[in-house]
């Protein structure tokens, strides 16, 4: 199983650690462009697609509210699937 693949298991669980740098490298794969705004400021940018959102700060963990759209989005576009990963694979 590829780092991505793990990555996307361990999305799809939620988890409370989820940081920066693995949703990065994560939408990076996707063929996502990372674009810095203002301030704290980034967005995911692929074809017309874009993913906003403030980079966490001091910290470098991700907040749920973020994962729960994040995923919503990878799921509306086909990227990702709750039925395709399961823990088990």
């Amino acid at each position: 199983m590829s780092k991505i693949d793990k990555l996307k298991i361990r999305l799809l669980s939620y988890p409370k650690d989820f940081t920066y740098n693995e949703l990065k490298t994560l939408l990076l794969s996707f063929g996502y462009k990372e674009i810095q705004g203002a301030g704290s400021r980034v967005y995911f940018s692929k074809n017309n697609h874009k993913i906003k959102l403030h980079k966490p700060h001091p910290g470098n963990i991700v907040k749920s509210y973020q994962l729960d759209f994040i995923i919503e989005e990878l799921i509306v576009k086909g990227l990702i699937s709750k039925n395709n990963y399961n823990e088990s694979d």
